[in-house]
């Protein structure tokens, strides 16, 4: 890694609409009824369990140090009615960093909308908050390798990200599973690595682009009556494109997810807060990343309870890729410099989850079906091209 020259330090990709004394944003109940994760139903020796994250670990990654991320998180918990214990009974959240690592505002903003919404779609996942020293490739690379080898990680969030590089191919060995990786209930499995597409529309940013990541693009969300999901379009700000340096040209975003600030989230950050209050308004393709990496983890549960390991990063985009598009909201308008149309396209990928389907749907599929298969996921063929609009 350090025989080659790193790219420029990344981003944070969140995107905050305004701060208030009281949440203002959409509520985890509004968010896991729209996108179907409140109906989710396990079963097991004939009884129904609950779809929480039970028995796994979703690790986040993330520059600089919150720290005031506990208390914070018990505050939302509070709020939203959410427990802030995983299945063991314990408190949700670990924190560890590298030496040296600081406090920083900004940051603080993008770990508390990471942890709080991880936590809020699987509630009862433990969730590991791994803060680098600083938001350089090394430092960050340093912070994957470790949330990867831990025991019971079986999802890796990364909502950050920067421009393409021709060094990032030396990087993407490390977006794999460690050798002999124990994932959820302690059976051998893999993990799977989401990030989020970027914040400024076309191109997509790295790690977006890389082979071995599930990309989250971004949407508007409309809810209707019951907060029931009304409509959805593409997001202008959703990273999207094909790879200039990957060896094999790779297409991102993979899937999507609710992004637009004037449709954003409700998250509790008292290190930022302002005038206004501690609770913000959040959006980017940040916010996707780490509900994504829960609806893994959702999987992965489904998995443990027929005896089945976590799913490793390519097996999550063979099943991606070839589940039916019923389980996903295609979305079909809107742009980022390409144009959302039916089926995959370079805004929104294959679309947003209907989580109540997609989630038994990517069970079925890599229950049934040879997933050690190298997936072609997200190489790009001219079928899965969204139509250009730029210059």
């Amino acid at each position: 890694m350090h025989a080659h020259p790193s790219l420029p330090a990344l981003e944070p990709l969140e995107q905050r609409f305004c701060l208030s004394a009281a949440p203002t944003g959409l509520s985890p109940a509004q968010v896991r009824h729209a996108y179907g994760f409140d109906r989710i139903v396990f079963s097991r020796n004939g009884k129904a369990l609950r779809s929480n994250g039970s028995g796994q670990t979703i690790a986040i990654v993330d520059a600089y140090d919150d720290p005031n991320i506990a208390n914070d998180l018990r505050v939302f918990d509070r709020t939203f009615h959410l427990s802030d214990t995983d299945w063991r009974g314990k408190f949700a959240l670990t924190k560890v960093m590298q030496k040296g690592t600081r406090p920083n505002k900004d940051w603080a903003l993008e770990i508390s909308l990471d942890v709080e919404w991880a936590h809020a779609i699987a509630p009862k996942a433990h969730i590991l908050l791994v803060e680098a020293r600083s938001p350089t490739v090394p430092d960050l690379l340093r912070a994957i390798d470790y949330a990867r080898s831990q025991k019971g990680v079986v999802a890796v969030s990364m909502s950050w990200g920067g421009d393409e590089s021709p060094f990032e191919t030396f990087y993407d060995n490390h977006l794999t599973t460690p050798p002999g990786h124990i994932g959820g209930y302690g059976i051998k499995g893999g993990v799977t690595f989401v990030t989020s597409s970027g914040d400024t529309g076309a191109p997509a940013s790295w790690p977006a682009v890389s082979p071995n990541v599930l990309a989250v693009g971004g949407t508007t969300l409309t809810l209707g009556p019951g907060n029931t999901w009304q409509n959805e379009v593409a997001w202008a700000g959703s990273g999207g494109g094909l790879s200039v340096f990957e060896p094999v040209t790779t297409a991102a975003p993979d899937v999507a997810y609710n992004a637009d600030p004037a449709t954003g989230y409700s998250v509790y950050c008292s290190y930022q807060a302002g005038a206004g209050g501690p609770w913000s308004t959040v959006g980017g393709t940040s916010a996707g990343a780490p509900q994504w990496a829960s609806l893994i983890a959702l999987v992965d549960q489904g998995r443990a309870l027929k005896g089945l390991g976590s799913l490793d990063i390519q097996q999550t985009l063979r099943a991606i890729y070839n589940v039916p598009s019923s389980d996903f909201h295609d979305i079909v308008q809107g742009s980022n410099g390409f144009l959302a149309g039916p089926g995959f396209d370079l805004v929104t990928g294959r679309g947003s989850p209907i989580a109540n389907r997609l989630v038994p749907g990517i069970i079925h599929f890599t229950q049934t079906r040879n997933v050690k298969t190298r997936a072609l996921s997200k190489t790009s063929t001219p079928s899965l091209l969204g139509n250009p609009v730029l210059s």
